[in-house]
């Protein structure tokens, strides 16, 4: 077959700059061929090189002597004492599941799944954050279905319980969904694995499903914006297969455990370049491949859909040549593919063979470590004007229009799509905060959420940013656990935009002030740019996936309140209405400051609750809808209603940060509050929970009338 001739289009076809380019001919002086056109254009998008994010993110924190592996592998290592350690990392799959919603969330889990399992780890928990468009618009309910279903049909195949994450509406959305998707394994502390080649002339094995054409430049699209020749890229979307995913897991930890391996790599993103090119520059190697080797399902594919192709299920992995027989017979005891294509070379070369002709022979560095690193232009997003005119309302009335939302209703219409039960160790399902997982055979129990509130992020990517990961690290103290790291996956429009930049700078500023000071590395995470459609960019959305440590099961703090418990509320309340959820759902509103977030001050209070658990019956931390929706959802769940003695709309729905809400015996009262003034922790009693009716100053309604719009509304507002 006859390459296409390299056309300045076809340049721009491949997400190329003519500088690029340009660079290109430089580093390799020729033309390159139409192969190695794709194989730069794989590597150097932002997708795969994070050529607009690199400069930023070096700053953030990511370290601590909790950490084994910070960023730059498949997924971040985390110690949690006794010779273990919880492998995790959150991913987008946002392009393709506004493209192809079913498949494109499918593949996103199972691409997380394969991050997490590729170091060693089987994988205990998974999570999804969700972002779509106003439920009114025509592509909104397609796609949620789509997503949903995506989510929970791959997921579930597998075998991996679901147990939290986050779904939202907006219209910022409306032209690019947000799928982001959280996985974690437990493994050995010692006995992880890592991509890093090592030696020369070992052989690089292909394992797993048969290579196809389905995400063929996958990548790349997910490195542009949409427009109106978006159906045209559906071909890029890759197709998923949860059984020979569940395949590929137990023969690579089987595999793992034979000693047989050297380095592996999922095959993600940009496929088998991306793996070859990832293992042979962390090993400083070179890579040789022999595509004639390469297992395919269609005939007649070509060098460079070979190379390109993100067919899922597959893992590239440098073996000890020894092995090779023992390793052979377990993928073919598991009926998967297992196919020596390559092998590593001194020399900094990435050789691509096909029919025996050279299809690619380019220096291997310059893929990677040599890759294009931007230091974009960016202003910084101006200071937004402080809320006038904050709103009165009656409280039931601004409650009625939280919990009617789907943003704030009842989300069991997703959750009860996915198996959270599935290996037996959920100890607390969706729905109630932080989901919480045990570590099978030990007394531990590991606690995992996903936060981030656009609107802050918007009004003040710093503020925003320090928000997403104190909201996070709330979520995991108020379960009793002790916030152990974070991922990140940040979301962002058009980076060339200096607007748009400045608000990636602000958050990851924000998110890096806040994980120092909170002792909350990140260690593994996602950049996902260009979430733009005919120019409109979405929401900034940098959402925070993390993970916390109860070393017992005695120190979860996982109740309800019982009738006649008292209500508190830990922290300071100023009544803070900017950027709130009673704004946008009550008034249609978006004005005002995102809340301020003292570190300090969150560090000190969480701590507190930490360790006076044995005082408190429940505790959820106040976030979105502040006081009055968090005291809400606690009594609904408990099915008993809720007495607030405020009437006032900040004290009841503001969003004063770095509080939670606990339920306390009247016996412990006492006791709760003395501890709270010796360890100079402001505490107020703001109600009782009990009864059948919710009351909040002189309103009330009853608690069934309520719950019954709470429960109905997410599944009217998609049908």
């Amino acid at each position: 077959m006859e390459e296409p001739k390299i056309t300045d289009d076809l340049i721009a076809a491949h997400g190329l700059k003519p500088d690029e380019y340009q660079r290109i001919l430089d580093i390799i002086g020729r033309e390159p061929t139409f192969t190695e056109l794709g194989i730069f254009s794989a590597m150097w998008n932002e997708h795969c090189s994070y050529k607009s994010s690199k400069k930023w993110l070096r700053t953030l924190h990511t370290t601590g002597p909790q950490v084994i592996c910070g960023p730059g592998e498949n997924a971040g290592v985390v110690d949690i004492g006794d010779g273990l350690a919880v492998i995790f990392k959150m991913e987008s799959h946002n392009h393709p599941s506004y493209i192809e919603p079913h498949q494109g969330a499918a593949t996103g889990v199972g691409g997380i799944l394969r991050d997490v399992f590729t170091m060693g780890a089987r994988p205990i928990a998974a999570m999804d954050a969700l972002s779509f468009g106003e439920p009114s618009h025509p592509k909104t309910a397609h796609l949620v279905k789509g997503v949903v279903e995506g989510i929970g049909g791959y997921g579930n195949c597998f075998g991996v319980p679901n147990v939290g994450g986050e779904v939202r509406f907006h219209r910022a959305y409306n032209g690019n969904c947000l799928v982001n998707a959280f996985a974690a394994g437990l493994a050995e502390a010692d006995k992880i694995f890592y991509s890093a080649a090592s030696g020369v002339g070992m052989p690089v094995v292909y394992l797993g499903a048969k290579t196809g054409r389905d995400g063929v430049g996958g990548a790349t699209m997910a490195s542009a914006e949409f427009d109106d020749t978006i159906e045209e890229k559906r071909p890029t979307v890759q197709v998923g297969d949860p059984f020979t995913e569940k395949r590929l897991l137990e023969a690579c930890l089987e595999l793992m455990a034979s000693d047989s391996v050297i380095s592996i790599q999922d095959m993600g993103a940009a496929g088998l370049t991306c793996s070859a090119v990832e293992m042979g520059d962390k090993g400083n190697l070179g890579i040789r491949l022999d595509l004639d080797r390469v297992p395919c399902r269609e005939k007649g594919m070509t060098a460079y859909e070979m190379m390109l192709s993100e067919s899922q299920e597959r893992m590239l992995m440098v073996l000890k040549p020894e092995k090779e027989t023992e390793a052979r017979a377990i993928f073919e005891k598991w009926d998967l593919d297992f196919a020596v294509v390559g092998e590593t070379i001194a020399e900094d070369r990435f050789l691509i063979l096909h029919g025996n002709a050279v299809k690619a022979d380019l220096p291997l560095k310059a893929l990677s470590g040599n890759a294009p690193e931007y230091d974009r232009p960016w202003v910084e997003t101006p200071a937004a004007a402080p809320l006038e005119n904050p709103p009165h309302i009656d409280p039931i009335a601004g409650l009625t229009a939280l919990i009617s939302s789907p943003n704030y209703a009842h989300k069991a219409w997703v959750w009860e799509q996915y198996d959270t039960m599935v290996m037996a160790d959920t100890v607390r399902m969706p729905g109630l905060g932080a989901g919480i997982v045990r570590v099978h055979g030990t007394e531990k129990a590991l606690a995992f959420t996903s936060d981030v509130t656009p609107r802050y992020v918007k009004a003040n990517p710093f503020e925003g940013g320090k928000q997403a990961v104190a909201e996070a690290w709330r979520n995991l103290t108020a379960t009793g656990a002790l916030p152990l790291a974070a991922t990140d996956n940040l979301n962002f429009g058009n980076p060339e935009k200096p607007e748009i930049m400045g608000q990636f700078v602000g958050a990851v500023k924000g998110i890096g002030e806040a994980c120092r000071a909170l002792d909350f590395p990140i260690v593994s995470g996602n950049v996902s740019l260009y979430n733009e459609t005919d120019g409109k960019g979405i929401l900034p959305t940098p959402t925070i996936g993390a993970v916390g440590l109860l070393s017992s099961l005695d120190e979860i703090i996982a109740g309800l309140p019982v009738d006649g418990d008292l209500a508190f509320v830990i922290g300071e309340t100023n009544g803070h209405l900017g950027q709130s959820a009673l704004l946008v759902e009550a008034f249609g509103r978006e004005d005002g400051d995102a809340p301020h977030v003292d570190l300090a001050v969150e560090r000190r209070n969480g701590e507190f609750l930490r360790a006076n658990r044995k005082l408190v019956r429940a505790a959820t931390d106040l976030a979105d809808g502040g006081l009055a929706l968090a005291a809400f959802e606690m009594a609904e769940a408990a099915g008993i209603g809720v007495t607030l003695a405020s009437g006032d709309a900040g004290q009841l729905f503001g969003e004063d940060q770095a509080r939670y809400l606990v339920a306390i015996e009247p016996g412990e009262a006492m006791s709760f509050r003395a501890a709270a003034s010796a360890a100079g922790v402001p505490v107020a009693e703001v109600g009782r929970f009990g009864g059948d009716t919710v009351a909040m100053g002189a309103a009330s309604a009853p608690l069934a009338e309520l719950s019954a719009i709470y429960r109905t509304a997410f599944a009217a507002a998609i049908s």
